[in-house]
């Protein structure tokens, strides 16, 4: 368990669950769910923002694999969702792929081998709306031509919305699923069960 991950021994562990196979089958089954979960419809809110789920598998696998094989994670999972679902009609561009290797990177930071608050849940969510705000309008503005101070505006309307969503959504789901994970050994037996502030 680590506090934070400005330790050589935090990515030592990190970059060793490149080579357990228990982590890399867990990884491709978080693929997968991505893309089940994304087949579920998204839920409309206020402001044009929507509940979509994808965001739950990545947050687990986050969680779970750490920063190093997250980003492998990321990648992959991206690339194959594009041609799996065909991109929705979008040609392919490697922004988004970033975009979703930096998000896992960023839950991972706050995820992998540390107690889970609320705060550290909000924080890792906080972080991944803004970067999806400052990158997904740059990405527009390139694809598309709109002003990023459009798009950007928009786009931080709609997280601003989903954040305390999308942050329950993930107590509610770290709460439900860290006993199970914690039993079968695929997060270290010290990681505290109960969510606390």
């Amino acid at each position: 368990m680590y506090s934070h991950p400005f330790s050589a021994a935090y990515w030592r562990d990190a970059a060793k669950e490149l080579k357990d196979l228990r982590k890399l089958t867990f990884a491709a089954l978080m693929i997968a769910m991505c893309n089940v979960l994304s087949a579920i419809p998204s839920i409309p809110l206020i402001g044009g923002a929507k509940v979509t789920w994808g965001f739950l598998a990545r947050s687990i696998c986050a969680l779970v694999c750490g920063p190093v094989l997250g980003l492998v994670f990321g990648f992959a999972e991206d690339i194959l969702s594009f041609f799996i679902t065909g991109g929705g009609g979008y040609p392919f561009f490697p922004g988004y792929t970033l975009t979703t290797m930096l998000g896992v990177l960023i839950y991972a930071l706050f995820l992998y081998r540390t107690p889970i608050t609320f705060r550290r849940v909000f924080a890792a969510k906080l972080l991944t709306n803004i970067e999806n705000v400052l990158l997904g309008a740059l990405w527009m503005s390139i694809l598309s031509g709109k002003a990023w101070m459009v798009t950007a505006s928009a786009s931080a309307i709609k997280n601003l919305i989903m954040l305390p969503v999308q942050t329950g959504m993930l107590v509610l789901l770290f709460a439900a699923l860290l006993p199970a994970m914690r039993r079968i050994g695929l997060v270290p037996r010290e990681m505290t069960t109960t969510i606390k502030w």
